[in-house]
């Protein structure tokens, strides 16, 4: 898997971002596309020897594309400067628990698993079952091989106060405050290119399944 290939097209898409040079070097692109479709197949076969619920995925249907929506944006950038994929028992959709893998340049490469921004009626069912089971929680945090790759829930959505319902004093306010329920694991570039690098995201996935079998049996 040639992750030395797909970073530099994405090195230099970034000091590039315009149409003129992405038309002049789009063979580039096109084999760079190709090599990060080839991973995520191989990432998706190696993720349903511990994940069954993901069986029977088309894996090309499961990365984003490359080209950025700008309507509402004033950044007017017209591709990414990554390559990103979404993993979950119902494909690429987002709003049920699963996993995100991103190939970025400049250590901006990571892992994500977990529920991201989930309908009202969904995230009441996650705040009740932490509630009700929050010690169940953070046993998963306390988890060796999840505490090795993740230390906290990513939370710049996060409320100020605790929910309506909620009383600030409730040992595990900073959870119910949560919009998201994320966890996230980073790499440098020199990771990436290392022979090892996706056994690593797999083990890093692995080790946070017990993460979604939370929040999937939450929102149930």
């Amino acid at each position: 898997m040639d992750f030395a290939l797909i970073l530099k097209f994405l090195k230099d898409l970034a000091k590039n971002n315009n149409r003129e040079w992405f038309d002049k070097n789009k063979d580039r692109y096109l084999e760079a596309k190709d090599a990060f479709d080839v991973v995520v197949a191989e990432l998706l076969q190696e993720m349903i020897k511990f994940d069954e619920s993901l069986g029977g995925l088309d894996p090309k249907k499961l990365v984003f594309r490359i080209y950025r929506d700008v309507r509402f944006s004033k950044d007017k950038r017209p591709y990414k400067n990554n390559f990103g994929a979404a993993i979950s028992s119902e494909g690429k959709g987002l709003g049920i628990p699963g996993y995100y893998f991103q190939v970025q340049p400049g250590g901006s490469s990571f892992v994500a698993i977990g529920l991201f921004q989930p309908k009202p009626e969904l995230l009441a069912s996650v705040r009740q079952e932490i509630d009700y089971n929050g010690d169940r929680l953070q046993k998963i945090f306390n988890e060796k091989k999840f505490k090795s790759n993740f230390s906290k829930f990513w939370d710049e959505d996060a409320l100020k106060k605790a929910p309506k319902g909620y009383s600030p004093d409730h040992p595990h306010a900073d959870w119910l405050k949560l919009k998201s329920f994320i966890v996230e694991h980073s790499f440098s570039d020199s990771e990436v290119t290392d022979k090892k690098f996706m056994k690593q995201v797999v083990d890093t996935f692995k080790s946070a399944k017990p993460l979604n079998d939370f929040l999937k049996e939450a929102i149930s």
